[in-house]
């Protein structure tokens, strides 16, 4: 026996003003900047009104269109009260990538036209720090597939010695080992740089493990010698790349604070940049679409519609700014009442363990929220500019039952590596009894992990002469 019923489903669907504004929300100063630039481009209905005095777009009704829009006048426009950050930004400036060097140099070199495409894509092929880690192999079917340039190994490996010889030294190299070994080969050749070349070049392996007696035993000589052929190695750059004005990739990059953090009167301020949003205009021209006859009443139909979608669009996305500074305004309020005696110096030792969850249940927002706000935004505060992710860390109790950071464990296991005797350094089992005899307890394992977040090598491989 078949019985019918009815079932209700619900189903929960963004709408386009949520979708808009989780967008936004993810965006930190300067990419808002551009899309809302892009967003006037693509939407002919929104007008950024620079100057009052422009009486043509000035206060457009959108009543005199016939809309029968409800939304309130205060929805048409976002006014966003802050500073007005300029210079001060932290600003990296990038004048040279080591690409556009190598390709210049190439122009000088004694190298045919058929070598030089060859060569032009070889540097192209070059990682940021310099490498170049593709097999030549496949580099060869590339310029064949690319150029239509038949090639082998033989002819990219002569290729390949003349790029080496470019400046900076080291770079085109396969593997450190390669790297090292044309910095140290290009040098005057002392007594130390002999030595350490024939280090890198035959007893690799024993000197990345810090197997030095092995080294002074297979090459007979003294533990001077080897300090000093140590102490040139140490001078070459293992990212010769990362040389010229390119640390910060090819283009400049810039950090825009999203928040401003000051202490006036011993009270903590904070503000966000005024950055430009525009007041939501009818522009005139499409505006007149609707009550001026275009051709047939179809054609006038679909004007208006246009208009009407390109006029809800404009309101969702001047809507979602206005969501997006409230909620960052909220979550960064939160996170300064939260770690506030941190900020009122920056001592690290005041930084609270805090995670997001602490931050979405003061402001009443989700972790997926916070989360969005946090990526990618920086505070300028009164000593210095942070990433807002800086202030956030896990917690561990003390022996006192105190909470603590991780971030200040952390802190205190890198100043104990820093401070401990090179020739005997600290295993983890040892930096455990460091940090207990401190209150913190911590399992072998957790420094062991922190270590490694800190890029700290094992004792075995900090070990010096």
């Amino acid at each position: 026996m078949l019985k019918q019923g009815l079932q209700q489903k619900q189903i929960q669907r963004l709408s386009p003003l949520q979708i808009q504004t989780i967008k936004l929300l993810e965006l930190p100063t300067l990419e808002l900047e551009q899309r809302i630039k892009k967003e006037l481009e693509e939407n002919p209905v929104l007008d950024e009104v620079v100057d009052d005095s422009d009486e043509e777009n000035k206060n457009v009704s959108l009543s005199e269109y016939g809309t029968d829009d409800p939304t309130p006048s205060y929805k048409l426009y976002v006014n966003n009260q802050g500073k007005d950050l300029k210079p001060q930004y932290n600003t990296f400036s990038v004048r040279e990538s080591f690409h556009q060097s190598l390709e210049m140099q190439l122009g000088y070199s004694s190298l045919d036209e058929r070598s030089k495409q060859i060569a032009l894509f070889m540097i192209g092929m070059l990682d940021d720090d310099g490498y170049l880690r593709r097999n030549l192999d496949s580099l060869a079917d590339d310029i064949s597939f690319r150029l239509n340039i038949e090639t082998s190994e033989e002819e990219l490996e002569k290729i390949l010695k003349v790029i080496q010889e470019f400046e900076p030294v080291g770079i085109g190299a396969r593997d450190l080992r390669e790297c090292l070994l044309l910095q140290i080969r290009a040098k005057n050749h002392s007594k130390e740089q002999q030595i350490a070349e024939k280090i890198l070049d035959e007893f690799f392996i024993e000197f990345s493990k810090k197997h030095y007696t092995k080294i002074i035993s297979k090459m007979n000589i003294t533990e001077d010698e080897l300090k000093g052929a140590i102490d040139e190695i140490v001078k070459l750059n293992p990212r010769p790349g990362g040389q010229i004005d390119d640390s910060y990739m090819d283009q400049a990059q810039q950090v825009v604070p999203d928040f401003l953090l000051e202490m006036k009167d011993g009270e903590l301020v904070m503000t966000m940049p005024k950055f430009s949003v525009p007041e939501l205009r009818i522009n005139k021209r499409y505006a007149d679409i609707l009550t001026t006859p275009q051709g047939s009443a179809r054609q006038d139909k679909d004007a208006a519609v246009f208009v009407k979608q390109k006029l809800n669009s404009a309101k969702w996305f001047i809507e979602a700014i206005k969501q997006r500074q409230n909620t960052l305004q909220n979550t960064m309020n939160a996170i300064i009442d939260f770690q506030h005696d941190y900020f009122i110096d920056g001592d690290e030792t005041k930084l609270k363990p805090m995670v997001l969850k602490n931050i979405a249940e003061k402001t009443g927002l989700d972790i997926s929220t916070i989360s969005r706000v946090v990526n990618c935004k920086y505070i300028q505060t009164h000593f210095g500019i942070y990433p807002l992710k800086y202030f956030f860390s896990e917690g561990l109790m003390t022996n006192d039952g105190e909470e603590v950071s991780t971030r200040e464990i952390k802190n205190i296991l890198a100043k104990s590596i820093d401070e401990e005797d090179k020739r005997k350094p600290l295993t983890d089992e040892e930096l455990v009894a460091v940090l207990d005899k401190q209150s913190y307890k911590v399992a072998r394992r957790t420094v062991a992990k922190y270590r490694e977040q800190l890029n700290i090598p094992i004792a075995r491989l900090r070990k010096e002469l």
